[in-house]
């Protein structure tokens, strides 16, 4: 379940083990994500890196059930998967992170 806490100057994402701030403040991103039980590096950078968040929807192979990403893609071609989620949730979850970030 994804949880957002939205201000006009900050945005928390709370997904799983992935947290993702926004802050237009210091204009950085921060992602902090947990592998197991151990807190990755977090990592940071510009806002302004940020250049699409969308839904990226698969097939699992064994039981041919859809599965809905929430996917942020950095101009320098990295990309971070941020939710697991319904289809209908994943949309309304990159709505807010666009419209947050100015994608809209």
């Amino acid at each position: 379940m994804t949880h957002i806490e939205e201000t006009p100057r900050r945005l928390t994402l709370k997904a799983g083990s992935t947290t993702l701030t926004l802050d237009k403040d210091s204009d950085k991103a921060t992602l902090q994500q947990k592998m197991l039980l151990w807190n990755k590096k977090p990592v940071e950078f510009a806002i302004a890196d940020i250049d699409d968040i969308a839904v990226k929807s698969d097939v699992d192979g064994l039981s041919g059930a859809a599965i809905h990403h929430g996917v942020l893609h950095k101009r320098t071609g990295e990309t971070f998967v941020l939710t697991t989620e319904e289809a209908r949730d994943a949309a309304e979850t990159v709505r807010k992170l666009r419209g947050f970030v100015g994608l809209s």
